[in-house]
């Protein structure tokens, strides 16, 4: 699952981060299966060390604090090995900081941490407090890294393949395969890289920094990760931000098609409601239905340059293809309802391009094996095929069952979980959490992937919680919209009383207009 839809577009606490010392720009991305060497099981510890080397400079780091925070791998198995997770400490603009900094719980799950750090900033998450980054278990700067360079090689093919294709079915369980076999004989536990660890592992850095009380804010797989947080280990949480909201007892594997249903429709919804839009565009969702179906039976093949540049490469649309880049927000929503007339008018320009844009991703960035861990171990236990499927008629009746068949982002998940082999979590990660903690809620109203409603319902056992819809925006909303910045620092500096003012009255942008 992508992480995200955003397109390049205290005393105490003082004298713990003291101790980092300068940073410096020499540390590299640890390769697959390096651990640093097996260690007893003991009590976690900060160990200040130089700034991750990222493959794009991040102004931020130059004056941040860095090392990693090093814990048990398993803290259920003695005599588990010490892992280390790559940690940064942003200092606050503000002379004057707030004594409760605020830490950032990134999306995905496997999801590179440090390249939000720009998207933080430039939100002003480290304007009146420090800012705290720590990469999840698994992850690039970690040690070890679980990447899947063989699962990025896929996703790179996967262009110029039919989305449901028996070719990419076999190809993707092949890398899988490779990927999980290749961690294991490194010695990775895989049990252990879970949403319960990882939310351990955040409690544990509070402690190693010596810091009394701090704010979380996550965002998608993160906010699951900070409500199972604020579930577990309640202690020294002063408030809790989540942006499209994904809370513990609702993630499943069929529950993707909901948030597709509801993302999408409010895209549609929007161009009826504008008057220029309706009238270019007329029975939007019924043109859509058609191009899924006309394509499910006749897939285009052609040729499309990626977005950000480079060759030309084979792209593949079919119906699967066409609901995933939707859903994705490969295509600016402004530009969906072009897009989707100009490819009933035998222009898939938009469609192929946005499809192209993955056959360009950076190889061994993301933590796959983290993603599959936590979606194998905790969505997918308890759903069957005809869930997914039943769920997919749900959501958008006659559309074809090729398409319905594989939930949004995750094809192939259930044949995919047999390989990966991880231990069954649903049952004790799928409890609600129960809080008076204050938290506030953001979600945008054209989210696919998370979608809007669900932030309500995180809600209902959050008894002093503020939910906020940001209309027009999709995944990921505060690096999106100055209102939810505003509301955002509102928020941490009154967590009991955020001034929401300035959502009333938002609107989505203009849809672009073609000629006929």
């Amino acid at each position: 699952m992508a992480k995200h839809g955003i397109h390049v577009v205290a005393a105490t606490a003082a004298l713990a981060l003291a101790a980092f010392g300068c940073p410096t720009a020499s540390s590299a991305a640890s390769p697959p299966g390096h651990t640093g060497g097996p260690h007893p099981t003991g009590p976690s510890r900060f160990v200040p060390g130089p700034c991750p080397r990222t493959p794009e400079p991040i102004a931020a780091l130059r004056t941040a604090r860095c090392g990693f925070l090093e814990v048990p791998e398993n803290r259920a198995r003695r005599g588990s090995r010490t892992i280390r997770l790559a940690v940064a400490v942003i200092p606050a603009t503000s002379a004057k900081p707030a004594d409760d900094p605020v830490v950032f719980m990134s999306g995905g799950p496997g999801g590179e941490t440090f390249d939000d750090i720009p998207f933080l900033v430039d939100s002003g998450l480290n304007r009146d407090r420090e800012l705290i980054i720590m990469a999840q278990r698994g992850n690039l700067y970690d040690r070890p890294n679980l990447a899947c360079p063989e699962m990025d090689r896929f996703n790179a093919r996967y262009v110029g393949l039919g989305y449901d294709s028996p070719q990419a079915k076999r190809l993707l369980l092949d890398s899988v395969k490779k990927c999980r076999n290749r961690l294991a004989a490194d010695g990775i536990d895989l049990s252990a890289y879970n949403t319960k660890e990882n939310a351990a592992d955040f409690a544990a850095l509070r402690t190693a920094l010596g810091i009394p009380r701090w704010n979380l804010y996550g965002h998608s797989y993160g906010t699951n990760l900070a409500l199972t947080y604020l579930r577990d280990n309640p202690q020294g949480i002063r408030a809790v931000a989540l942006d499209s909201a994904t809370a513990p007892q609702i993630v499943t594997l069929p529950w993707g098609w909901s948030s597709a249903r509801e993302g999408i429709g409010n895209v549609l919804k929007a161009c009826a409601a504008e008057s220029r839009c309706k009238s270019r565009y007329p029975d939007l969702r019924r043109t859509l239905t058609e191009q899924v179906r006309k394509l499910e039976a006749h897939p285009l093949t052609l040729k499309a340059r990626p977005p950000r540049g480079g060759d030309p490469v084979k792209v593949v649309l079919d119906g699967g293809a066409l609901l995933n880049i939707l859903v994705a927000n490969a295509i600016p929503f402004p530009d969906v309802p072009a897009a989707i007339e100009e490819l009933a008018h035998g222009r898939p320009e938009r469609f192929a391009r946005a499809r192209a844009a993955d056959s360009a991703a950076v190889v061994g960035m993301t933590a796959h094996g983290l993603t599959e861990s936590v979606v194998c171990s905790e969505w997918v236990p308890g759903t069957s095929k005809s869930d997914v499927l039943k769920a997919g008629r749900r959501a958008f009746p006659g559309w074809p069952d090729t398409v319905l068949a594989q939930a949004p982002q995750l094809p192939f998940q259930h044949e995919v979980c047999r390989i990966w082999h991880v231990p069954d979590r649903a049952t004790s990660h799928r409890v609600a959490t129960t809080s008076a903690v204050p938290t506030l809620l953001v979600a945008g109203t054209f989210d696919a992937k998370v979608g809007s409603s669900w932030s309500r319902a995180a809600a209902r056992t959050l008894s002093r919680s503020t939910s906020v819809r940001v209309p027009g925006i999709g995944h990921w909303v505060v690096p999106q919209s100055a209102c939810a910045q505003k509301v955002l620092a509102s928020f941490l500096a009154r967590p009991t009383a955020p001034d929401t003012r300035c959502v009333a009255g938002l609107t989505p942008k203009p849809f672009t207009i073609i000629p006929k």
